[in-house]
């Protein structure tokens, strides 16, 4: 089986920085849990990203396990390639994420 490769985003860089460093505000050691298992979330995405369904146009969401947060992303099927567009808060309204693609 082919894994997929995987491409983030700068701004989904940026979107995981700013969680890890509100978790890590509210508990010591718990951005890092957050961002190991954003990064956990991200490297199953090279296993089976055809696995999740599209939310938006050709944007699929996964959800990361036991935080609150979904990760955007598109499949490039030809590339065999994984591009990573965002890491948003479930409780945020979805029209503000559509707005930053």
């Amino acid at each position: 089986m082919n894994q997929y490769k995987i491409w983030i985003d700068p701004e989904a860089l940026e979107d995981i920085q700013k969680a890890t460093d509100w978790y890590n505000e509210q508990l010591p050691e718990l951005g890092s849990k957050f961002q190991d298992q954003v990064i956990h979330q991200i490297n199953l995405l090279k296993i089976n990203p055809l696995g999740y369904a599209i939310r938006y146009k050709d944007v699929r969401c996964c959800l990361v396990k036991n935080f609150p947060f979904l990760i955007h992303f598109k499949v490039v099927e030809n590339l065999n390639l994984v591009e990573v567009y965002s890491l948003f808060h479930t409780s945020r309204d979805p029209k503000i994420w559509l707005k930053r693609k």
